[in-house]
């Protein structure tokens, strides 16, 4: 991927024209989505094909078969290489000409699917203006998947649908687009239909130009499945009876009023839905030039007053996600940042909307992965690395002349607790700064209290498997290895100051204070909470945002 291809104009923004003109070009030219779904349903296989179709790469990394078998160019964690699961999210950003000729800079997040990183993704859905929701042939609609839905209702972010795995045994197509509209409420509107059934997967009938494409499989799914478009005179001879069922559910879509349209679908009323095999590279292209044609471009950001900041204002960006650890020969923090509005220039002087002091942007960069170059220029909708940020945290925002604040992050309500404790009593200024960072990315939430000191702080977490990250990282980054012993708490509210010695001689409640300043209350279980809150009516808790939910 090279610096120019990304920035480079196209006729229809000359930097002859005013500087808001050459903005709301460069704006239309960007697609920002992420890519969700319940775990395994092939999100990164998914990811890594879009890539290859876009000819970034000329070759998937997720090659079939144990036999060889390497890592995807979004999972380059060493937990993710081992697990072959997503642990964290990965910004992509790269160029794709679409067939028509159209240029565009595709800007493409994604996201861990496992219920334990919950607030990972929804910290990613705060920077998209699209998504796109993955659904397994064969296993529909899973709990991820609509809680994931959720998130994208509530924020209103459009969504395409794309039923994957084609290639194997699955349910029946129209059986699967009934449980999409009657569990979540979005109508599907198919834009392509399978020609042949779940398992034998021939190609599919395009519905918007009535054309069969067939594909043809590769060697593993490496290389770009080749694609031949057929007319519909011409495809009873290459398809039989596969093609006339196709055509005939095709029709009965049209006349259920399942047709495409644009307004219902940017309303979050419809869902485009699109056929694939990600592993096979099946149904790919199409999906690349969906997004292209239909999903919406960058078109501002809504501030903490609810007022929308154009994309064609002056500069500004929120952060969303702080990640250290990308390379190990250098010791640096990236801070990721969707730019809002205006243009980002590298070197310039931004202000931090949360202290009010000046940030200087000299360490600016492109993501693609693992991989960073240097960035010069950004436009709304990009994905910036801002590195060696030390002072950024997820949801703060960066502005230049005219102020303005963006809606914080919250953080999810824990579920899981365990006091951390340094192994090697040598390595304490490593466990120390260990902690710290673990905190600041978002990993785990941390949280103290008198009672345990700084040498044994608390990791509270939406799910174990947070644990296991932060206890591998501590070792392998940090050079300070941590035991975790876990603690009897299973719920967590916010309480007053007032309250706190009183909650504090409260028996099997443990009260801590998170590193933003909340105070949290720890119970044994909700049954405990509800007796506590029944037998002293005057203590104030607050519910935390729960893992679903805005």
């Amino acid at each position: 991927m090279t610096e120019d291809i990304l920035q480079a104009p196209t006729a229809a923004t000359s930097t002859d024209g005013p500087a808001t003109s050459r903005v709301t070009a460069e704006a239309r030219r960007r697609r920002t989505f992420a890519v969700i779904s319940h775990p395994d349903a092939g999100k990164s296989t998914l990811t890594e094909a879009l890539v290859l179709h876009a000819n970034v790469i000329t070759e998937a990394g997720a090659i079939h078969g144990k036999a060889g078998r390497r890592a995807t160019v979004s999972d380059w964690m060493e937990m993710e290489k081992a697990r072959g699961i997503s642990i964290t999210s990965t910004a992509l950003q790269f160029p794709y000409r679409a067939p028509s000729g159209q240029d565009c800079v595709i800007n493409l997040l994604d996201t861990p699917g496992h219920a334990d990183f919950s607030e990972d993704t929804y910290r990613v859905l705060t920077a998209v203006d699209c998504a796109v929701m993955l659904i397994d042939a064969a296993k529909g609609l899973e709990p991820q998947t609509l809680k994931l839905f959720e998130v994208c209702r509530l924020r209103r972010i459009p969504i395409i649908t794309v039923i994957n795995k084609w290639d194997r045994p699955g349910r029946d197509p129209l059986e699967l687009i009934d449980e999409i509209q009657s569990r979540i409420g979005l109508r599907p509107t198919p834009l392509t239909w399978p020609v042949g059934i779940a398992g034998d997967f021939k190609g599919v009938l395009d519905r918007r130009t009535g054309n069969f494409i067939r594909f043809t499989r590769t060697a593993g799914g490496a290389k770009a499945a080749p694609e031949e478009h057929i007319t519909p005179d011409r495809a009873h001879a290459a398809a039989g009876d596969d093609w006339d069922n196709a055509v005939e559910e095709s029709e009965l879509l049209s006349a259920d009023g399942s047709d495409y349209d644009q307004d219902t679908f940017l309303g979050c009323e419809t869902t485009p839905l699109l056929f694939t095999s990600a592993a096979l590279n099946f149904g790919v292209n199409q999906l690349l030039d969906v997004l292209v044609q239909l999903a919406p471009a960058p078109h501002g950001q809504l501030d903490t007053e609810g007022h929308r900041r154009p994309a064609e204002s002056p500069f500004s960006a929120f952060v969303f996600k702080v990640q250290a650890g990308m390379d190990s020969a250098h010791r640096d923090r990236i801070a990721y940042a969707r730019v809002c509005s205006g243009t980002f220039e590298r070197g310039e002087v931004l202000t931090h909307a949360t202290t009010g002091k000046p940030f200087v942007t000299k360490y600016a960069q492109s993501v693609f992965g693992q991989q960073r170059s240097t960035l010069d220029t950004a436009w709304p909708g990009d994905v910036i690395g801002l590195a060696n940020a030390n002072v950024l945290r997820p949801g703060d925002t960066l502005y230049r002349d005219v102020p303005v604040q963006y809606p914080p992050i919250p953080s999810f309500s824990p579920e899981h607790f365990a006091v951390a404790r340094g192994t090697d009593p040598s390595k304490h200024k490593q466990f120390r700064k260990g902690i710290e960072q673990l905190e600041q990315e978002g990993v785990v939430q941390v949280l103290r209290s008198d009672r345990r000191g700084d040498q044994a702080p608390v990791f509270a977490a939406v799910g174990p498997m947070q644990f296991e990250v932060a206890s591998h990282r501590m070792a392998a980054e940090m050079s300070a290895p941590i035991s975790l012993e876990s603690l009897p708490y299973t719920v967590a509210r916010a309480a007053s100051p007032e309250d706190v010695d009183f909650l504090s001689r409260q028996p099997s409640v443990e009260v801590f204070t998170r590193t933003d300043g909340v105070i949290l209350v720890l119970f044994s279980t909700k049954w405990r909470l509800e007796g506590f809150q029944r037998d002293n009516p005057n203590v104030v808790l607050q519910s935390l945002v729960a893992a679903g939910d805005d």
